[in-house]
C-alpha cells in the first residue's frame, strides 16, 4: 500500500512516499504533482519506499528527464539507501 504525505515549506513543496507504489497509484501521484504551481520546487523523497514496478521506475525516469531538460529543476529526487542483504 502506497502512503503519500505532503509538506511545505513555502517554495518547496515535499512528497515523502512509502510503502509499495505501483502502475495503479502512477494517476493518484501525477494528480498531485499537476496540482503544484510551477514556480516552486517540488521534492519526491523515495527513500521509504519498499517496492517499485517498471511502470513506476519509467514514470520516475521520464519526470527526472523531463525536469532536468527543461532548464529549470523543478523536481528533486531523494533515493533511499542500497543495502546488501547482509
Amino acid at each position: 500500500m502506497l502512503k503519500i504525505q505532503r509538506s511545505s515549506t513555502g517554495q518547496e513543496v515535499v512528497f515523502v512516499l512509502s510503502g509499495r507504489m505501483d502502475a495503479e497509484n502512477l494517476g493518484q501521484l501525477e494528480t498531485l504533482l499537476r496540482k503544484e504551481a510551477s514556480d516552486s520546487r517540488t521534492v519526491l523523497d523515495l527513500k521509504d519506499l519498499t517496492l517499485v514496478d517498471q511502470e513506476v521506475v519509467s514514470f520516475l525516469r521520464a519526470a527526472r528527464r523531463t525536469a532536468s531538460s527543461s532548464g529549470i529543476v523543478r523536481h528533486t529526487f531523494v533515493r533511499g539507501s542500497m543495502k546488501n542483504g547482509d
